[in-house]
């Protein structure tokens, strides 16, 4: 298989020209089936069974190995097969019906409303603080993405029907609501911009130098604001997402709903957020019902 093996990840170099970070992550996962195939004394790459792969999925899952990278694991063995098959090496992928052992979806951290208000409540009126109280009041208003909110033209923001018109994930387009809060906020930093961009910038958000604002600025701006106004917690972008669509669903119960807003394709995305709502349901009970605990 080692021949094999430096053929397939110069395939990957040179043909595809997939990144060095890539190509290493490639040939340390088929590292491990080659060591699997040494330890059953497995020589023809062509007698490596379903089986095989299972017990080597099975193997690292009892050893530690999460749920994640068994998957990229088997994503590098499928993709092995698939150059053997190919160069005409191997007449079966082994790899195309197993699965990794699913990972436990972790719950995403939001913050409360209380929290909320404490980090948009800046009193500082510099160009910087404005355009920043723009930035956090827009992801909590209308749960964006990261790289929407970053990508964002003013000609995609209509002040007087209170929509934003966003490209997501698989570059579909779709338009969500507005709040008054970030649109007054939006409005103040609009009146100050002038300062960092000529009006014909089409983004709505730029840096100190007119450039359009980066991805990374926006995650460091947010957690210097967290900090700045005292919250104990890490802040990040998708937080605010998170904090919307939670606090979205706890109030409406309309799980689709959110699930257009936040732009997901698949409602089984969305649905992580009934398991906090769960949460907050259950801690209300627990404190309200007079027999929910034995006391």
């Amino acid at each position: 298989m080692k021949v094999r093996l430096e053929q397939f990840i110069d395939y990957l170099k040179l043909e595809r020209g997939l990144s060095e970070r890539t190509v290493e992550a490639y040939q340390r996962d088929l590292l491990q089936l080659q060591r699997e195939l040494e330890r059953q004394d497995i020589t023809d790459l062509d007698r490596v069974s379903e089986h095989t792969i299972r017990a080597l999925i099975a193997r690292r899952h009892r050893q530690g190995q999460g749920s994640r990278s068994l998957q990229r694991l088997l994503s590098a063995i499928r993709s092995f097969y698939r150059w053997l098959m190919k160069e005409g090496l191997a007449e079966h992928n082994p790899a195309v019906s197993v699965k990794a052992p699913k990972a436990a979806r972790k719950l995403p951290v939001t913050l409360d409303a209380d929290a909320i208000t404490r980090l948009l409540e800046i009193k500082e009126k510099s160009p910087l603080a404005l355009r920043d109280r723009a930035i956090m009041e827009l992801f909590y208003s209308s749960g964006l993405r990261l790289s929407e909110l970053a990508g964002l033209h003013w000609t995609e923001l209509d002040f007087t029907s209170g929509l934003v018109t966003v490209t997501g994930k698989g570059n579909k387009t779709r338009m969500v609501p507005l709040g008054s809060y970030a649109a007054s906020a939006l409005l103040e930093w609009r009146k100050v911009r002038g300062e960092f961009a000529p009006i014909e910038e089409p983004h709505v958000f730029v840096s100190n130098r007119g450039n359009p604002i980066s991805t990374r600025t926006i995650q460091v701006r947010i957690k210097y604001w967290a900090r700045r106004q005292g919250l104990p917690q890490q802040v990040y972008p998708h937080l605010l997402r998170h904090s919307f669509a939670s606090h979205m669903l706890e109030s409406s119960g309309d799980l689709r709903a959110v699930q257009e807003l936040l732009g997901h394709a698949d409602i089984s995305t969305t649905q992580v957020y009934t398991h906090l709502d769960f949460q907050h349901l259950a801690s209300v009970y627990d404190k309200a019902h007079p027999r929910a605990k034995k006391k």
